[in-house]
């Protein structure tokens, strides 16, 4: 295998994607979901990162770590709910992405 190798990806969705029609073009459909598959796979490993942040920060700063790491797990709290991380989009009250016949990608 080439130590070279390094994959490229678009940096944005594609632009011939039309969400009102989103089986109209196939490719940019699987595009679209690609991309939002990418976007998700990074928002989660940062929400990791955060993770792994504040419970340092709890472990150095001890009986402070109310006041000190507050930003950081303010922060951290922010990025699993943009994430999805865990199971916080399971259960009955999960919105649906299935409406009328249209899959809907957010």
């Amino acid at each position: 295998m080439s130590q070279d190798w390094d994959p490229k990806f678009p940096e944005g969705p594609p632009a011939n994607y039309d969400p009102e029609r989103p089986f109209a073009d196939k490719e940019a459909m699987i595009e679209m979901r690609e991309y939002v598959v990418r976007r998700k796979a990074i928002d989660m490993e940062k929400a990791k990162i955060l993770k792994e942040r504040v419970r340092e920060c709890y472990l150095r700063e001890g009986v402070n770590h109310l006041q000190n790491c507050k930003e950081l797990a303010d922060r951290y709290m922010k990025s699993i709910k943009n994430a999805n991380y865990g199971r916080g989009d399971s259960g009955p009250n999960a919105q649906q992405n299935w409406q009328k016949g249209k899959f809907v990608f957010e």
